[in-house]
């Protein structure tokens, strides 16, 4: 793992347009109160797969938000890690979603879930080689040709280790990059669930993740468990607020990017519409201090260029 940097700065095409706030996910529940309310987050997001559907009352109300607040579409099926061909015909469902709604920005994970003809309800992990590097890579080329634009691609969550891998997360990761010109969501719970599950420094990933190429970051809760021999396991469940351990590292990452898109996800056990805006408030706060910092930077560089 790397040593922490100065922001980094200079990245190349941008995969997303969304504002540097602090967005939440869409949900009917929260509808009346979303539109009851001054609706102040910077943005939401949906997961693709809910509105794969012609139309009915979820497009009328995905329609309402899109009017009004910028959209980010997420998806969660089409198996990018996976050794088998993508669905076409899910791809084809999730261009069409696309062109309808025009988000501003499209993501998906590193993950598979499909085996077959069978869809497996769970984002699994896959073994980082140069057989795996070349499915993932000829599936995203094959995403952001269709979509005609490039997605950001989403760190996961691990609850165990490959003996086959030859990459380390990070530098597959990189390496995706370099090969397909995606961008990267980087969730930072995945870190924390991953180096608890996997007893490694959840900082030094942080320090060492390719930063620039980050365009969208997700925070939310885990469930708590043990393993078979009683250690600790962390489960992505996105149902609990965002707990202390993962803010600190959201501040570690917004210190490399700065400020940047970020999603409260919170998909299960939902919380009231004010509690959900709590998460997206505090959220707003790191990134108003790093906003900030960047402007307090930026004067202290003229005014030395000045005196200079």
């Amino acid at each position: 793992m790397g040593t922490r940097s100065a922001p980094e700065h200079g990245r190349a095409r941008a995969a997303s347009s969304l504002p540097a706030r602090a967005g939440v996910g869409f949900k009917s529940a929260h509808l009346a109160d979303i539109e009851a309310s001054a609706r102040d987050v910077g943005f939401f997001e949906i997961h693709a797969e809910n509105y794969m559907g012609a139309g009915g009352a979820p497009h009328a109300q995905l329609m309402r938000m899109r009017r009004e607040s910028p959209l980010s579409i997420h998806g969660v099926g089409l198996s990018v890690g996976g050794a088998e061909p993508l669905d076409r015909a899910h791809l084809g469902r999730l261009k069409a979603l696309v062109e309808r709604y025009d988000p501003a920005a499209c993501s998906e994970h590193l993950a598979w879930s499909t085996q077959g003809a069978r869809f497996l309800n769970d984002l699994l992990p896959l073994p980082y080689n140069a057989t795996t590097l070349a499915h993932v890579v000829a599936h995203v080329d094959q995403i952001q040709e269709a979509l005609g634009r490039p997605i950001l691609l989403e760190n996961p969550a691990a609850y165990l280790r490959f003996r086959s891998s030859e990459y380390s997360e990070i530098d597959f990761l990189r390496e995706v990059v370099r090969r397909t010109d995606c961008r990267l969501l980087l969730d930072v719970t995945n870190v924390y669930v991953s180096a608890t599950n996997l007893a490694f420094s959840a900082k030094d990933y942080i320090d060492a993740f390719p930063i620039s190429y980050v365009e969208e970051i997700h925070l939310a809760g885990y469930a708590e468990d043990v393993d078979e021999i009683g250690g600790p396991l962390l489960i992505d469940a996105h149902c609990a607020p965002v707990p202390d351990p993962v803010w600190r590292l959201y501040d570690r990452a917004l210190a490399r990017r700065g400020p940047v898109a970020t999603l409260i996800e919170w998909d299960n056990d939902l919380p009231s519409w004010p509690s959900l805006c709590a998460q997206a408030a505090r959220a707003e706060a790191f990134l108003e201090r790093r906003r900030r910092a960047v402007e307090d930077s930026l004067k202290s560089e003229a005014l030395h260029d000045d005196l200079g």
